[in-house]
């Protein structure tokens, strides 16, 4: 098997490990930045949309069975993630989508949808609103995320372009 497949495995596993430990005592009111996602975003505008939701797939369903959370949830969520990054991919703006802070702009989208996604599957309540859904459970975690994923532009050791 190819380490470029192998790699955004192994970078889960300590990612899932923060996602699961320090990240709920960084949580305001239920709303977490998912680590996880930022991942799947990353490889997607990387390495296109097909890669982005395999690997969506795979992390999502590794991270349900990890966490114990509700089967699916997280796998879905990833998966759309995966496919939402894939349509800003482009082989020739590669360099530009993720070192510039433009990936804050693509995490913000793919997180919100992405959050939207799993609160449909892991939400016990049945008569909630849908303004409620789509903002603290969609616009904020997405907007958390979007500030995680800052280090991601300053730290990248590629060209940066604004």
């Amino acid at each position: 098997m190819r380490l470029e497949y192998i790699f955004p495995i192994l970078l889960f596993i300590p990612i899932a490990i923060l996602q699961m430990t320090i990240v709920p005592f960084l949580t305001f009111s239920f709303i977490a930045p998912d680590l996880i996602m930022i991942l799947v975003i990353y490889f997607a505008l990387r390495d296109g949309q097909m890669f982005g939701m395999v690997l969506g797939f795979v992390l999502g369903l590794l991270f349900d069975l990890f966490s114990g959370s509700l089967l699916g949830g997280h796998m879905f969520a990833y998966t759309l993630t995966g496919f939402i990054a894939g349509y800003f991919y482009n082989e020739n703006k590669t360099s530009y989508n993720i070192n510039s802070f433009f990936f804050l702009f693509i995490v913000f989208i793919c997180a919100s949808i992405g959050s939207i996604a799993n609160s449909f599957f892991s939400s016990p309540e049945t008569n909630i609103s849908i303004i409620y859904v789509l903002f603290d459970q969609g616009l904020l975690p997405g907007i958390y995320t979007a500030v995680v994923a800052l280090p991601v532009v300053l730290i990248n050791p590629g060209k940066r372009m604004i």
